[in-house]
C-alpha cells in the first residue's frame, strides 16, 4: 500500500494508542447518535469517520500530517484499506457538506441524511474495529 510523504508519516503506534484513537471515534458517533440538533449530530458523524481512519492508519503505523487536503486523503486510505469505495463517495459526500457549513455560511441537512450517515459511520467504524481488536 502506498503512503503519499507529502500526506503521511510512518510512525511507530502502539495498540493502546490505536484503540484510543478508535475510543475517539466511538465518543463521537455516540454523540451524533444522541444529540437532538441535526448539525452537532452531522458534525460529530463526519468527526468520527476521520478519527476512524486515523484510527485504522495508525494500526498499520501511519501517521496523517495535517496539512490541506488531508481529511480527502484519510477518506481515500480507509476507503482503499477496508477495499469500500462507498466510503469514498459517501465519506466525501460529507466532506464537501462540512466545507459548505463551514465556509459557505452554514448547511441545511434533514433528520433522514443525519440517520444515513450516522449509520453509514456507524458501520465503518465496526469494520475498523474488527480490525483492531482481532490483531
Amino acid at each position: 500500500m502506498n503512503f503519499e510523504e507529502r500526506y503521511f508519516n510512518r510512525f511507530n503506534f502502539d495498540k493502546s494508542q490505536t484503540k484510543k484513537h478508535l475510543a475517539n471515534a466511538l465518543k463521537d458517533i455516540q454523540i451524533a447518535k444522541t444529540d437532538k440538533i441535526l448539525d452537532v449530530k452531522f458534525t460529530y458523524a463526519y468527526s468520527a469517520l476521520l478519527k476512524t481512519g486515523i484510527a485504522l492508519l495508525s494500526h498499520h503505523q501511519i501517521k496523517a500530517k495535517s496539512i490541506p487536503g488531508h481529511h480527502v486523503k484519510i477518506i481515500e486510505k480507509l476507503a482503499e484499506i477496508l477495499n469500500d469505495d462507498s466510503i469514498n463517495d459517501i465519506g466525501n459526500a460529507m466532506r464537501l457538506k462540512r466545507n459548505i457549513g463551514m465556509y459557505s455560511g452554514g448547511i441545511e441537512i434533514t433528520e433522514k441524511e443525519c440517520c444515513e450517515f450516522i449509520d453509514f459511520v456507524s458501520n465503518v467504524i465496526s469494520k475498523v474495529k474488527i480490525i483492531i481488536y482481532s490483531h
